[in-house]
């Protein structure tokens, strides 16, 4: 599993409480500018509709050299999951506070292209500085002890 791209933000504003593997159904000069590593999941989420999952406002630059035949850079793009899976992920979006989120986008071992995808609670303000707090304590924490350590060598 080769990433090509992750949304770190997605860690941080979102509890992440279920994953998916899902393939994309994309057109060629994006699989070319993909590869290229052009391809942003920033502000990206995925919408249930019809009973099919999309995934918007994931921004795939251009393909330079694919002239007139280029894509829309943040267009729609249909995400491939079991009819189960969609209701199943359907149903829990329709509840209070839960949305989903693309993770990452990677080559899998066949070299196609898929998202991870995961079902996710948003965090509250005092949670995230909460988190960052900890992260901060565990850091100094460490620093501590790998000076200990070194002073014993």
């Amino acid at each position: 599993m080769k990433p090509i791209a992750q949304n770190k933000k997605a860690f941080h504003d979102y509890e992440i409480l279920d994953r998916f593997e899902a393939g994309i159904s994309l057109v060629g000069s994006e699989v070319k500018s993909i590869r290229a590593g052009r391809v942003n999941l920033k502000d990206s989420y995925v919408e249930v509709q019809a009973g099919e999952a999309w995934l918007l406002r994931c921004h795939v630059s251009p393909y330079e050299q694919a002239g007139v035949f280029n894509h829309e850079p943040e267009r729609r793009r249909k995400l491939l999951l079991h009819e189960r899976e969609i209701h199943r992920l359907d149903q829990k979006v329709r509840e209070r506070g839960f949305s989903i989120v693309p993770l990452q986008l990677y080559f899998n071992d066949k070299g196609r292209i898929k998202v991870e995808i995961a079902l996710a609670r948003g965090k509250r303000e005092y949670e995230k500085k909460q988190k960052l707090k900890e992260r901060d304590i565990r850091r100094e924490m460490d620093r501590d002890v790998q000076k200990f350590r070194d002073r014993k060598k």
